[in-house]
């Protein structure tokens, strides 16, 4: 069982006391886990148009002339990099002509498309919906 599942599952029994999930907690305990999973290089993908995201995918940070670029590893052995931007827009596709679009999905977690895959990252969203 991966931590997220484990801690997700105790927080299941422990809401089960009263009948009710406590979806406050369920929802921290997700983002403690996607924090301490992209920390430890694994991040939440969905890639070539999957509908359920899967922790599968590594990131790894680079510093380069033109800032920091993360190196999203896909399962299947390739690999995007993202360009961090400090315009607000988060990060845009380093490489490829593929464009980057970026959805604010949680405070604190952003989502990134680039063509039929899709990445949940951390990021400082500053409480922005």
């Amino acid at each position: 069982m991966t931590y997220r599942g484990g801690a997700a599952l105790v927080l299941l029994l422990l809401a089960g006391c009263d009948g009710r999930p406590d979806n406050g907690a369920l929802a921290e305990a997700e983002a403690r886990g996607s924090k301490e999973a992209a920390d430890n290089g694994r991040i939440d993908c969905a890639l070539e148009g999957a509908k359920v995201f899967d922790r599968d995918c590594t990131v790894t940070e680079m510093n380069s002339a033109d800032g920091t670029v993360l190196v999203v590893g896909k399962s299947d052995v390739g690999y995007r990099r993202l360009q961090i931007t400090s315009d607000g827009r988060g990060v845009v596709s380093a490489d490829g002509s593929e464009p980057a679009k970026v959805t604010i999905v949680d405070d604190g977690m952003i989502e990134v498309a680039v063509g039929a895959d899709r990445y949940r990252l951390p990021a400082n969203t500053g409480g922005a919906k």
